[in-house]
């Protein structure tokens, strides 16, 4: 008993310590000499450090990295706690006082609620628990809040003209000019819309095409192939692989990109995109399908779902809820061709990005083709190598030290 609560204690005290050496001190991640052997903790805590420090620099897509958080976390909430996470983006002293005090006892207790769930209440077996939700956590949102955080300190210190392609324009454009496989795009200068049963000039909308300096893209609606639609549901919208993948070429003096994860967003019925889909992991070296995850717990908000909300992730699945189809087992067909295709755009279009996270659909019209890049990329809970991907973000990390002190 004794023991455990002084892990518990000595945990809490080096991470504590550890974001005063990098907020207050100056400290360098390459030289900390906090979790010296532990990687996955200490680029962990780093990224946790990485939200204050980069606060107020401005951020690829944002006029800064606190406006960025606020969008992109206007709809995420701890589970069980039905408060949006953009609530810490508005002020710095709540992000330091949620992260130095709050964040601990929250581990604490999901410690507690994994141990109860898995019957295994000895203080020893709390206090692993807890170092893990405090310092190596593996949950899908700590992962994307790593990517994330690369991300916009890479192109803080960089400055690279690559992020340009997550705007959804200059990838489509970028894409057509160095062919890299996009989706088709239509060409006509304005496109009109009229309502079958409006007059007198109501009714009617007008859409300027992107290509000719217009704010629209416009594009024919693609629809699923035959393979993927004798998997899904009837009426599910067109449904895509999220496919990661990691360059060395954001790093002065190297190169070569990596697939690290794929993950099928099978739409529900019904439903306009794949937004609202369930996931099922594949095997990057097989293309053949996993189990069904889910993450749907991080996304109740409100009061009323923070009573309602699950703690801890629902079960794996291997089939789907609308029609009963069992996923697991299945191959997708060429998929070395397919992860080929998220290869190349990488090489192609941002090979200076670290990682990005690519939407591949398999259509019917246009075979397989890329919706659009995310550079902030969420591995939604796909499989991949932790041990190469923990050495890849160390190294970018020490990179983009080197690199911020060349700008002061």
């Amino acid at each position: 008993m004794l023991g455990a609560l002084l892990q518990i204690c000595s945990d809490s005290a080096e991470y504590q310590k550890a974001l005063i050496y990098y907020w207050f001190c100056g400290g360098s991640f390459k030289d900390s000499p906090y979790f010296r052997e532990r990687l996955k903790a200490s680029v962990h805590v780093f990224g946790v450090a990485l939200d204050l420090k980069l606060w107020s620099k401005a951020h690829y897509r944002k006029p800064s990295y606190r406006a960025d958080l606020a969008d992109n976390l206007r709809n995420v909430a701890i589970p069980g706690t039905g408060v949006p996470l953009s609530t810490l983006a508005h002020f710095r002293i709540a992000a330091w006082g949620f992260y130095v005090f709050i964040n601990p006892g929250l581990c604490f207790l999901a410690a507690l609620n994994d141990s109860r769930k898995r019957r295994q209440l000895w203080p020893s077996d709390i206090a692993k628990a807890f170092r893990e939700h405090l310092l190596e956590p593996n949950n899908w949102y700590n992962f994307w809040r790593i990517n994330s955080r690369l991300a916009a300190w890479h192109g803080y210190v960089t400055n690279s003209e690559d992020y340009r392609a997550e705007n959804k324009w200059d990838f489509l454009k970028w894409g057509e000019e160095r062919g890299v496989k996009v989706t088709p795009f239509l060409k006509e200068p304005k496109l009109v819309c009229k309502h079958k049963n409006e007059e007198g000039g109501m009714g009617i909308e007008f859409f300027k095409n992107a290509v000719h300096g217009g704010d629209w893209i416009i594009q024919w609606a693609l629809s699923n192939d035959n393979f993927l639609t004798e998997l899904l549901p009837s009426e599910a919208p067109l449904s895509t692989f999220r496919v990661i993948t990691a360059s060395w070429g954001g790093i002065t003096g190297k190169s070569g990109v990596k697939a690290l994860s794929c993950v099928l967003r099978a739409g529900r019925q019904n439903a306009s995109t794949d937004h609202s889909a369930v996931m099922f992991n594949v095997d990057t070296k097989t293309g053949i399908i996993g189990q069904g995850l889910s993450n749907a717990h991080w996304y109740r908000i409100g009061l009323w779902n923070a009573f309602r909300c699950p703690w801890t992730p629902p079960p794996s699945f291997t089939k789907h809820p609308d029609n009963g189809k069992s996923y697991e087992g299945i191959q997708i067909p060429d998929f070395q061709a397919k992860l080929q295709t998220c290869i190349e755009a990488h090489e192609k279009l941002c090979p200076e990005v670290p990682l990005a996270g690519w939407d591949l659909a398999l259509t019917k019209e246009a075979g397989p083709c890329l919706l659009e890049a995310n550079l902030s990329c969420n591995f939604f809970k796909g499989s991949f190598d932790q041990n190469w991907y923990f050495e890849f973000i160390r190294d970018y990390f020490v990179f983009c030290e080197q690199q911020e002190r060349r700008l002061k």
